[in-house]
This record gives structure tokens, C-alpha cells and sequence, in this order.
């Protein structure tokens, strides 16, 4: 295989308010950090380990205004994205770096308000907003049923 693969799927929660920055052009870019769990149990002392990861989220203009608006601290959410490196020169002189997920796809899971409803054992889950209509689907017509018998498969 000749080509070339970089993709990251996350699902985490996230630790801090998403950071905005905005740019002269129009432009804004998002940052926040997102923390990932491993669990495991020690086969010696039988003891439940766990093991976070922080991960530097990137998300630009209409998704980092979106993500801004709807994510807060705690949320648990998706994000598809590259793996980026970036340096740059600390003001003590010393060249820094990071590794960044730069997020080209994204889905809100759950708040933070559901989560802790859910680990308190409530029945109900907390409603989250949702554009979708509610109202049942009508009835086909006559017509569009015959159409529907004419495709091939």
C-alpha cells in the first residue's frame, strides 16, 4: 500500500469550556481538551486501575462557533480528525511542542447533566434538544405506492 493514513476517533469527555479564538479575516478556531479512560483490573491486588489520556482538540470557524455554543465542561462527545504536531518558542526561550487532533467531524453524546443522572440510577434520562419533528409520518398515496412496486429491487 503506497498511501498514507492519518485519522483519530476519540470519545471523551471534555475538560475545560471550549477556547475561542477569532481571526481579522472572519475566521475562529476552538480549543479544548478532551480526557479518555482505559480501565483495567491489577491481577495482583485485584484493584480497579484507571488510566486518563488528555488529548488537545482543534475545531475551526462554524463547527469551533457550534462547539463553543453547545459544549460545556464535562460533555462527553466524538471528534474525527488528523493528528497534528506543532512547536513554537516559550517566552523562557525554550522551543515547546504539542501533538493536536485537528477535528473534521464531531457528535455531541451526552451532557454533563445526563451522565450524572444516569450514574445516579434516575429512570428517566434527562431530555436533550433535538430538531427533529415529532409528528407521526403520513400515509402514502395511492400513487407513490405503485411507483415504489416498479423498483427493482
Amino acid at each position: 500500500m503506497s498511501g498514507t493514513l492519518n485519522k483519530v476517533m476519540l470519545i471523551g469527555h471534555l475538560g475545560d469550556e471550549v477556547k475561542m479564538h477569532y481571526f481579522e479575516g472572519g475566521g475562529s478556531i476552538g480549543r479544548f481538551p478532551i480526557a479518555t479512560n482505559e480501565t483495567y483490573t491489577n491481577k495482583q491486588t485485584g484493584e480497579r486501575v484507571t488510566n486518563t489520556d488528555w488529548h488537545n482538540i482543534v475545531v475551526r470557524n462554524k463547527a469551533a462557533e457550534i462547539c463553543e455554543k453547545y459544549l460545556s465542561k464535562g460533555d462527553k462527545v466524538y471528534v474525527e480528525g488528523r493528528l497534528k504536531n506543532r512547536q513554537w518558542q516559550g517566552e523562557d526561550g525554550n522551543t515547546r511542542y504539542t501533538t493536536e487532533v485537528h477535528v473534521q467531524e464531531f457528535t455531541f453524546l451526552s451532557t454533563k447533566k445526563e451522565s450524572m443522572a444516569n450514574s445516579q440510577g434516575q429512570s428517566e434520562p434527562v431530555q436533550s434538544k433535538s430538531t427533529e419533528s415529532r409528528t407521526p409520518p403520513k400515509e402514502p398515496s395511492p400513487l407513490s405506492q405503485t411507483e415504489d412496486d416498479d423498483l427493482p429491487f
